[in-house]
């Protein structure tokens, strides 16, 4: 593994560095206007969510590498302490990357993308109508990174509005990650796609209290049939299946096929934990263990 201080490469090099490691990254696509009211419309893929209570968004206008330049967005929420960050979608992507041009002071990204401004309800800047979820926010602080290039300049953000799209809510009429389509920046020209086809579940270890992978036998743990992810799974249970509930599982044909067909123990510890690997990546957690504790049982 190489190693090495981001301070000591150049500023270009450390940015691609960290762009393309910590990924994928949130579009906040901020809307803003000047003290003139002409309004402005840039993405910033320094972005998250920090708080819902209060709800606040943070993202960060990064000085310009080359130039040690700040910009436009920066500006205007320096003097209106306001921003509408619209969210942006696969549909959006094109139009969205077509406003991070580096236009002329003035000039209305909103055209220039092809987009169409809305008036927002709280705030002075415009909507993006195209945008399927878009937040008005009060500017709560502006903290500045450094003084370089690159260095950022993180805008903390208090949503006051929030407008979704019908379209992408569920049942329960709460915004549905699986319906947004949203895209995310990598590093580079690379943009990753959240739909449904890429999405999937973990479950979260809230209500229960797992075993832990340290509490996993060693024959199972050093498997090589099972990676990190498989052993994840398996830490995440709370109690092993009890020599009853073993014994019906073995009496399934599955079971009884690996056991017959084995020549020898370790023959058919390998089928069962090639058998487990399949339950794990089916989700199938409680089988798994079984097929992986069934080892234990005398089948001569």
């Amino acid at each position: 593994m190489k190693s090495f201080d981001l301070n000591d490469l150049s500023g270009k090099d450390a940015h691609q560095h960290l762009l393309s490691a910590v990924g994928p990254r949130p579009i906040a696509f901020a809307s803003t206007i000047d003290e003139d009211g002409k309004p402005n419309l840039s993405p910033f893929s320094y972005f998250g969510v920090f708080s819902s209570n209060p709800p606040i968004l943070a993202f960060s206008p990064a000085r310009r590498v080359r130039n040690n330049t700040t910009k436009d967005t920066l500006h205007n929420v320096q003097s209106t302490k306001e921003v509408v960050i619209n969210i942006v979608n696969y549909d959006l992507v094109q139009q969205m990357s077509l406003a991070s041009t580096e236009y002329a002071t003035g000039v209305n990204e909103f055209k220039k993308a092809g987009l169409t401004p809305i008036e927002s309800d709280l705030v002075k800047p415009f909507r993006v109508k195209e945008s399927p979820v878009q937040f008005e926010c009060k500017v709560n602080d502006i903290i500045s990174l450094g003084d370089e290039g690159g260095a950022g300049n993180m805008i903390i953000c208090e949503v006051i509005r929030m407008h979704v799209d019908e379209s992408v809510l569920n049942e329960n009429g709460i915004t549905d990650s699986t319906k947004l389509d949203l895209v995310a920046r990598m590093g580079a020209n690379w943009y990753c796609r959240a739909n449904r086809e890429s999405m999937f579940e973990v479950e979260k270890p809230l209500a229960t209290l797992g075993i832990g992978v340290d509490q996993i036998p060693d024959r199972i743990r050093k498997s090589v049939f099972l990676t990190g992810n498989d052993l994840g799974k398996l830490g995440n249970v709370e109690r092993l299946p009890n020599d009853a509930e073993l014994e019906e599982f073995a009496r399934e044909e599955r079971i009884r096929t690996i056991f017959e067909s084995s020549d020898n123990g370790m023959e058919a510890r390998e089928q069962l934990h090639e058998y487990a690997k399949e339950l794990l990546e089916e989700d199938k957690v409680s089988k798994a263990w079984k097929a992986l504790l069934c080892d234990k049982l005398n089948r001569s």
